[in-house]
């Protein structure tokens, strides 16, 4: 099948613009029809990452959501909306987390399903490279396809955080932990995420590029115009386009790199049939990157021990800002490997055995949680 991606331009959150921009994002892909059955079962995977207003740039924008919903039922598709966060995954969460990011009032408007299905599944998968078994939330029993609607944003262990990473949803809630913990080095963590993906199977991606993350994402950046929808029918080669638009390699991207590496992709627009506006019409060149974990610069030239030193020095940390903190003890729910303490209602953490997943500082609803790049690191990174 050919690698289709759209591009269309969106300056804002105009609810007719948006609806303009998805409809001939459909075009450019073939039609509607092409992906979807009239009367078909659709979840739209949301990235709802923590319960935050819509300004924020952390989660699709509901008019972004409610435009897509509309469209697929006027079609005659039935749309189940949902997203599975981190931390506990019960109804009461994801009431909170749709009324946050205004994605009840959404549904309440167009006639879409919100999802309150928290039971999970356990799966095979033979095509895993990492996971052949997995477990995944149930909701996907209750749909016929899956349709990713991504934000474009960074991502403070990932780099970049789109189309792919958005199945990352599909595992419930805390268990998503015990992936991190299991997984901590980049590389294999990449692995999973595309395993998951492949699991996942989305027939179509879209990705709300209006307003994007820059900076310590994905919850803690800075909004950024982007002015962008994008949308395809593979998620890798959205992911590529995506990172084009904010001037970064795509090879540095673990997840695309994965990809490369087992030919899902080759990592440039060779194989992508662009369509709609031009790619140079939307490239950012001072898109502001995160603070991302260290890459081992020095394993192969000397001795293990020596780079196990060297490594831990370079390493980025969490850091706990406690006059920001309320103490509502996220962090210390979230943290895969248990090392976060609440004492005297703010938290402490042994760093010693931090696996810089920076679950604390992605799930901080107040920005209470800082992320410390060695001055050596910044150099090297840019080398």
């Amino acid at each position: 099948m050919e690698n289709i991606v759209s591009l269309k331009q969106c300056k804002n959150y105009s609810f007719s613009s948006v609806k303009q921009s998805i409809l001939a994002s459909f075009e450019n892909l073939g039609g509607i029809e092409k992906y979807i059955d009239k009367n078909d079962k659709v979840l739209l995977k949301l990235n709802l990452i923590i319960k935050k207003s819509p300004e924020k740039a952390a989660t699709t924008h509901p008019i972004f959501v409610k435009a897509l919903a509309e469209i697929l039922i006027d079609y005659g598709a039935t749309v189940i909306i949902g997203d599975s966060p981190g931390g506990p995954f019960n109804k009461t969460l994801l009431k909170g987390l749709y009324k946050t990011c205004q994605i009840t009032d959404i549904a309440n408007e167009t006639g879409a399903i919100l999802n309150y299905n928290t039971k999970s599944m356990d799966v095979s998968f033979s095509k895993g490279k990492l996971l052949k078994r997995l477990t995944v939330t149930d909701m996907l029993n209750d749909v016929d396809k899956v349709i990713s609607v991504s934000k474009l944003k960074t991502h403070c262990m990932m780099l970049f955080t789109g189309a792919v990473k958005n199945q990352f949803g599909i595992i419930p809630g805390s268990l998503k932990g015990e992936y991190h913990f299991k997984m901590p080095e980049v590389k294999d963590f990449a692995d999973a995420l595309v395993d998951i993906c492949l699991y996942a199977n989305p027939v179509l991606s879209f990705m709300d590029g209006i307003v994007g993350m820059q900076g310590d994402g994905p919850t803690s950046g800075q909004p950024r115009n982007i002015g962008a929808v994008i949308a395809s029918n593979s998620p890798y080669h959205l992911d590529i386009v995506a990172s084009k638009i904010i001037n970064l390699d795509p090879l540095k991207i673990p997840t695309i790199a994965s990809c490369v590496d087992r030919g899902i992709c080759s990592g440039t627009l060779d194989d992508i049939q662009l369509v709609g506006n031009k790619i140079e019409d939307f490239v950012i060149s001072d898109f502001k990157m995160p603070m991302i974990r260290c890459v081992d610069f020095v394993s192969d030239r000397v001795p293990k021990f020596v780079a196990n030193l060297c490594n831990t020095l370079l390493q980025p940390k969490p850091v706990f800002l406690h006059e920001d903190c309320t103490g509502c003890g996220k962090c210390y729910e979230s943290c895969p490997p248990k090392i976060i303490e609440m004492k005297s209602n703010r938290p402490v953490v042994d760093l010693s055995k931090c696996i810089r997943c920076f679950c604390c500082h992605e799930l901080c609803p107040q920005k209470a949680v800082d992320i410390y790049r060695p001055p050596l690191m910044r150099l090297l990174s840019k080398l």
